[in-house]
């Protein structure tokens, strides 16, 4: 008799509809020693409810005071400093002007004319990478056209199936 009470209880447990009672009734039949062979996984559960239910929490008052940090104040004087000093030491110790080509020695003018052809051969080449890349970025955007309008036919291939399937149904 009590075992198809328990058994009862239980089935109303998992639904959820269990009293406080009830589940009361539940924990003292499971704290006991012995319990029917097909509820011994329920006595499990219910000895760890017990057995959390009994545990301390831990109490003790954590202090949460922030900590004042200055390096972000030691970092905008730092940037402060060094903005000033780019700006000041320039004309303190006052720039050299720009020189014109004409004033500039044959083996400067010789490694200005090198340099400058050196970046125009740069710049040639970073034009002829970048048509190529674009030839590339269009290749990419004809593929993607190929790939939706496989699918559009994929999908024209799946209705026709479907519709000759029902056809042969029809006709049986």
């Amino acid at each position: 008799m009590v075992l198809n009470s328990i058994e009862h209880l239980l089935e109303k447990y998992d639904n959820g509809e269990t009293t406080l009672k009830e589940e009361q009734q539940l924990k003292a039949y499971f704290t006991q020693e012995k319990v029917a062979p097909h509820l011994e996984s329920y006595q499990v559960m219910f000895q760890y409810f017990n057995n959390t239910k009994q545990e301390e929490l831990y109490t003790k008052d954590v202090p949460l005071k922030p900590r004042k940090s200055y390096i972000y104040q030691w970092i905008s004087v730092a940037a402060v400093a060094v903005l000033m000093l780019g700006i000041f030491i320039p004309s303190i110790f006052g720039s050299e002007q720009g020189r014109t080509l004409a004033e500039l020695s044959t083996e400067e003018r010789d490694a200005y004319n090198q340099t400058m052809k050196v970046f125009d051969m740069i710049g040639t080449q970073f034009n002829k990478g970048q048509n190529q890349i674009g030839a590339l970025s269009l290749t990419s955007s004809n593929f993607a056209k190929g790939a939706e309008q496989i699918n559009y036919i994929s999908g024209f291939s799946e209705t026709t199936n479907k519709f000759f399937k029902s056809k042969k149904n029809k006709k049986k």
